[in-house]
């Protein structure tokens, strides 16, 4: 596997490939990797004759007050996972690769409506960091198809949508949320948990569990969220929502609508933010 940190380097191999009839799939990832992210380039790999991976904490999608300066960097160890799964190239590049004219007057893009609720009213200009990378990236790449986790259900719909709205020639593909055997979804920040807080955690996914039950048996959705709401805060969890949506746009549901929906949960532990989600259908 080759690594490259500059655009040129990134551009020459991907037109070697393209000069043979090549395709190309991609994977944006913020490194600290986990079968999760392996999955994803698996699937990559099943789809398209290339595979590149990117491995950049992006300091746009952060907060002020959230976990970029402590958020693991492991490039060596990410190097030899993405090595095993046959990636052919990893793009680590630096942040003035990425900013040249550095992060806080970089061209900035805006998903309007979908970024406002859910995880964009809880992070603010969160979603924007993320649209402006995510295209930055598919720029350099240039690939047939990208693929994304669907544990982050909102930033997959955020990176449709703007696909779809700027034109951008690129097919995204979701991967199914890999799990640990007791339910908890697959994330570098579990590493974060204390030993009981890992304990506890997996009742995220199996509350998502219960709010398509009730929903099953004929319960308001309203009902549901509050429900599971209060589930959550009695075992110790502060939850920042916790959503029943549409699965296409995460509007809220109609009135009595039982098919196409998504149950999205947020919510801290200790001091690490978790989220998870279950599509009903």
């Amino acid at each position: 596997m080759q690594t490259v940190q500059d655009a040129p380097a990134l551009r020459a191999a991907i037109r070697g490939w393209r000069a043979n009839g090549q395709t190309v799939g991609f994977v944006p990832t913020m490194g600290n990797l986990h079968a999760g992210h392996q999955s994803l380039i698996k699937l990559a790999r099943a789809r398209t004759d290339r595979v590149v991976a990117s491995v950049f904490v992006n300091p746009t999608q952060f907060g002020p007050n959230e976990d970029f300066e402590r958020y693991p960097r492991t490039l060596a160890q990410d190097q030899a996972a993405l090595a095993e799964q046959d990636c052919d190239l990893l793009f680590a590049p630096d942040v003035a690769t990425i900013y040249p004219f550095g992060a806080e007057h970089s061209v900035s893009l805006r998903v309007p409506q979908i970024t406002s609720m859910l995880e964009g009213a809880h992070r603010p200009g969160h979603f924007d960091g993320v649209a402006t990378v995510v295209c930055k990236l598919f720029n350099l790449v240039q690939p047939d198809v990208a693929v994304f986790g669907q544990k982050d259900y909102q930033q997959l719909k955020v990176i449709e949508r703007m696909v779809r709205d700027l034109s951008l020639p690129v097919k995204v593909m979701a991967a199914a949320t890999l799990r640990a055997d007791d339910g908890l979804a697959l994330s570098s920040r579990n590493q974060y948990l204390s030993a009981a807080e890992r304990e506890r955690a997996p009742l995220i996914h199996d509350t998502l569990l219960k709010m398509r039950e009730l929903l099953d048996k004929g319960h308001p959705w309203q009902v549901i969220e509050q429900t599971a709401a209060a589930r959550l805060l009695r075992a110790g969890f502060v939850p920042d929502y916790v959503a029943i949506r549409c699965a296409d746009d995460l509007a809220g549901p109609a009135e009595g609508q039982r098919e196409g929906l998504v149950a999205l949960i947020a919510a801290r532990l200790g001091n690490t933010r978790l989220i998870d989600n279950l599509l009903f259908d």
